[in-house]
């Protein structure tokens, strides 16, 4: 394996905070409910046109007509507090460094938009850490579709075949398979080992340092 993509939020970043903090003032703003920080871990995983949607759906009345509103008041928002309480997850700098001392080249694939994931990135990592950086942008589409995968195979000049995709949730299992990439679950993000299996994780992690042993052999047998 001569390459890992990483989803960002709920794999390398703990962002849940943030998200909800942003997303409740929005919702609030319009006279509307907000909701407890773990709802949030549902709400989201599939862009920020999602997680709007599913907050408006989840009102004591379905509020629709408002979704371009909170939607518009949201990106506002988050483009200013989008690190609100953000932090690597307790492992995560030790395993990029290892990786980098490896050659493994690394990227990171999210459904954030793609400013806000720059953002987050230079602001938790640096510049100098990933070898490719993509959040959601029109010209491609989000997960779970493989195009964004594709993009970065390109870009790393790796075969699909070769990566590691690893990320915490169904829509991460999912765009890895349609990619043709062994797909890693996290154990440490917004959901649970059930999901991950259900939707046909290749492989499930507890720890960050559990990656190293699927570099060499997508069984592990051949683990440093």
């Amino acid at each position: 394996m001569r390459a890992v993509v990483f989803d960002l939020d709920g794999t390398l970043s703990d962002t849940i905070v943030s998200i909800a903090y942003c997303a409740n003032r929005a919702l609030e703003k319009f006279g509307l409910q907000g909701f407890e920080t773990d709802r949030y871990k549902y709400f989201v995983g599939d862009g920020a046109a999602e997680l709007i949607r599913r907050t408006l759906i989840n009102q004591k009345r379905e509020r629709m007509d408002l979704y371009e509103q909170v939607k518009e008041e949201y990106a506002k928002l988050f483009a200013v507090d989008c690190m609100y309480q953000v932090k690597p997850y307790d492992g995560i700098r030790e395993l990029l460094s290892e990786l980098k001392t490896r050659g493994v080249k690394i990227a990171v694939f999210s459904n954030k938009p793609h400013e806000n994931t720059c953002k987050v990135i230079h602001d938790l990592f640096g510049d100098d850490v990933f070898d490719v950086v993509q959040g959601q942008v029109p010209e491609i589409e989000k997960k779970p579709s493989p195009e964004g995968v594709y993009m970065i195979s390109e870009k790393l000049g790796i075969p699909v075949e070769e990566m590691l995709y690893v990320g915490d949730t169904n829509t991460d299992m999912q765009t890895g398979k349609n990619a043709g990439a062994f797909t890693v679950g996290v154990l440490w993000g917004f959901r649970d080992r059930k999901e991950l299996e259900e939707n046909h994780a290749d492989a499930i992690i507890a720890a960050p340092q559990e990656l190293l042993k699927y570099l060499l052999g997508k069984d592990g047998a051949n683990a440093i």
